[in-house]
């Protein structure tokens, strides 16, 4: 910041609030092109305040002023409403928008020959399709045509039809589609003794990102959560080695706004997703979420931005007993809330039964009761970190939740773009419109607004079959 807009702030501030009131030191982000900090990454300041049980950081306000891409935070006195100094910030002519700083937490086909297993150990070629249920076709199952022995899984997507019609369009795996990982940083690269690269990402296949938590240029993740959503998005296929991912071919932008316990505050979420637009993201992808209820005018202010520029949001819509109703980003304009489902077709247990809910994708674990196919609990695997340490990988099998929904909805949706389906344009509507057209409802549920699965499960192989005509 120059001292000439520092002082302009400041006596913004002092117009607005009593003495004492001082801007965060929060900022300082490097020029784009600036060479990654020779020191090792280390945990920010803000991630000791995520213990306290205020739904926000203590004494903070962020603020999004007029000709700014990013948003900045103030603080306020002790014992202030930082809601009521946000809506007195707002009322300043040259600040858009401003909201406590909220914190969210991290929720002939073409057959692979990748293993199933470790990268480090060996198996039979194709084993992946004994763990990656939720890549499977429903076929059979579901009533519908399906080769004689061939796999497949009632609470499936069909990535294996998927893949088949992007091959045929000439873009296998959704080749070149930039997708913007909004999350806790993906395991992209080794750096010193403390980072390693998850064994099955192409590093080809990583674009530059950021880190707003430690506000540098290299978003390397700690918590794991971010790996495991790039893996089921993007992790490197047919290379005979660990599991596969939907759109194999993408251009994954890690974005890091989660900390090493899987905290972020609407200020690094909120520039995560600006940051996002302005690097020409096609879809984004937000796999956390607010408490319920709480309402940001920037974050708000900042998705219908991106939306604007032409980014497919997406979003989980978060999981009961993290929060209690569907909520931000997922509630946010222009964006698709994701609810979850199971291996067996179910709404899983921790998915919310709400209207709000537009479209719903594999999250594993349990399904609610009253589903004749509850017993198929399975996790979504995937490669990512052991017990949150960056040099350790395995294909994990403890992840579930609408955050894994939200990562399948993503994949799909760059497909739908790569596939050439769309002969109106691959805008956000678009896209979204395509995907719930050829959803699949399970063959139990009522189709009614509150049944948790908005218009069904998505059909990645109809969602990219130019076969398939829906109606605008």
């Amino acid at each position: 910041m120059t001292a000439t807009k520092l002082r302009h702030v400041i006596c913004l501030i002092a117009l607005v609030f009593p003495a004492g009131l001082l801007l965060s030191a929060a900022g300082g982000f490097s020029a784009d092109g600036a060479e990654a900090p020779e020191a090792a990454p280390e945990q920010s300041s803000l991630e000791q305040t995520f213990e306290s049980p205020e739904p926000y950081v203590p004494g903070e306000v962020v603020v999004q002023r007029k000709g700014e891409e990013f948003s900045d935070t103030v603080q306020v006195p002790e014992g202030a409403d930082p809601a009521a100094v946000a809506k007195q910030l707002q009322a300043r002519p040259n600040i858009t928008a401003a909201s406590p700083n909220y914190i969210a937490r991290a929720s002939s086909t073409f057959d692979p020959n990748d293993q199933g297993v470790q990268p480090w150990k060996t198996a039979p070629a194709g084993g992946w399709a004994d763990k990656q249920w939720n890549f499977l076709p429903c076929s059979t199952l579901c009533g519908l045509p399906g080769a004689s022995g061939q796999k497949q899984s009632r609470g499936g997507i069909n990535v294996l039809g998927a893949w088949k019609n992007l091959r045929k369009a000439g873009r296998p795996g959704a080749n070149g589609v930039r997708i913007a990982v909004i999350d806790s940083g993906v395991a992209y690269r080794n750096y010193k003794t403390r980072f390693r690269k998850s064994p099955d990402l192409k590093r080809s296949h990583i674009g530059n990102g950021r880190d707003f938590v430690d506000n540098d240029k290299l978003p390397l993740d700690r918590y794991g959560h971010g790996t495991h959503i790039t893996s089921t998005i993007s992790e490197a296929t047919n290379n005979g080695i660990g599991l596969t991912g939907i759109a194999y071919g993408a251009k994954i932008l890690p974005v890091r706004v989660l900390n090493a316990n899987g905290f972020g505050t609407t200020r690094e979420i909120t520039n995560g997703v600006r940051w996002a637009a302005n690097h020409h993201a096609k879809v984004a992808v937000m796999s956390l979420n607010f408490p319920c209820g709480d309402t940001s005018k920037v974050l708000s202010d900042a998705l219908s931005y991106a939306h604007s520029k032409g980014v497919i949001l997406v979003a989980s819509a978060g999981n009961q007993g993290s929060t209690t109703c569907p909520s931000l980003p997922a509630t946010g304009p222009g964006v698709i809330a994701v609810g979850g489902s199971t291996a067996g077709g179910c709404l899983a247990n921790y998915s919310f039964r709400s209207p709000e809910i537009a479209l719903t994708a594999p999250g594993g674990g349990p399904g609610y009761p009253d589903c004749p196919y509850a017993a198929k609990d399975r996790p979504v695997f995937q490669l990512s970190m052991r017990f949150e340490d960056p040099r350790n990988f395995a294909i994990e099998n403890r992840w579930e939740g609408t955050s894994m929904a939200a990562a399948h909805l993503a994949g799909a949706a760059a497909m739908v773009v790569a596939s050439g389906v769309l002969t109106d344009g691959t805008g956000p509507r678009q896209v979204r419109d395509r995907l719930i057209a050829t959803a699949r409802m399970p063959d139990y549920a009522s189709p009614t607004p509150d049944s948790g699965f908005g218009a069904g499960i998505i059909d990645a192989a109809r969602a990219t079959d130019p076969a398939v005509v829906t109606t605008p």
